[in-house]
């Protein structure tokens, strides 16, 4: 019988070839990956953004405007990049319980404000709960501090930063983007408590000069 005999088919060089810059850039992308998530997982686990400003009006009138959701059209800086977006308030009218949900357009999201403790005119405390453009949940606060004839305001924000987060801080200032935002919404806020708190500032001079 004649001998049987094996044949060894290699591939060609330039398969081989490919097979192997193939192998080296999947090995270079996990690298890259793997690099990447460890640079992520090693950013900061908690977040605090803080703004404050001096307005020239009495804890109470400041108070009013922040404890009530209804008020917010007027100055909160982020209600006017959607004109168009869904609201709706649930809950009492204000503190304790308010709650102020939205639905707008990718520059405002989704979600949802409650306010979680109420101290009169002292402190505002908020649980903020986004659905939209990713589930995430922080706490804000608007806190207020007599100061002779004037108050001090500061807003808030603090809370655990997941992966998401985390990723989106390597990519954008989180504390310009939000603490901007604040300035601004503090800013109208002044501008409307002092406007209001003007005029019995006046009548009560009057009073005292009469």
């Amino acid at each position: 019988m004649p001998e049987s005999t094996e044949t060894n088919i290699e591939a060609p060089p330039t398969e081989r070839k490919s097979s192997s810059v193939l192998s080296k850039a999947v090995l270079a992308l996990v690298l890259i990956v793997a690099g990447l998530a460890t640079v992520i997982a090693m950013q900061p686990s908690e977040f605090r953004v803080e703004r404050s400003t001096t307005m020239a009006a009495s804890a109470s009138t400041i108070f009013a405007e922040v404890n009530d959701f209804h008020h917010w059209e007027a100055w909160s800086p982020w209600l006017e990049l959607d004109p168009n977006a869904k609201n709706w308030f649930e809950g009492p009218p204000s503190g304790k319980g308010a709650a102020f949900h939205w639905d707008g357009n990718d520059d405002v999201g989704a979600g949802s404000m409650t306010i979680i403790e109420s101290s009169p005119n002292d402190l505002v405390r908020i649980q903020l709960d986004f659905t939209r453009p990713f589930e995430d949940s922080s706490t804000t606060e608007l806190s207020i501090v007599p100061a002779g004839d004037e108050s001090k305001v500061t807003w808030s924000m603090y809370g655990k930063n997941n992966f998401i987060s985390k990723a989106f801080c390597l990519v954008m200032d989180m504390d310009k983007m939000i603490g901007d935002k604040y300035e601004e919404g503090l800013a109208s806020l002044k501008s409307i408590v002092e406007s209001k708190a003007q005029p019995k500032d006046s009548a009560e001079a009057n009073k005292e000069s009469e």
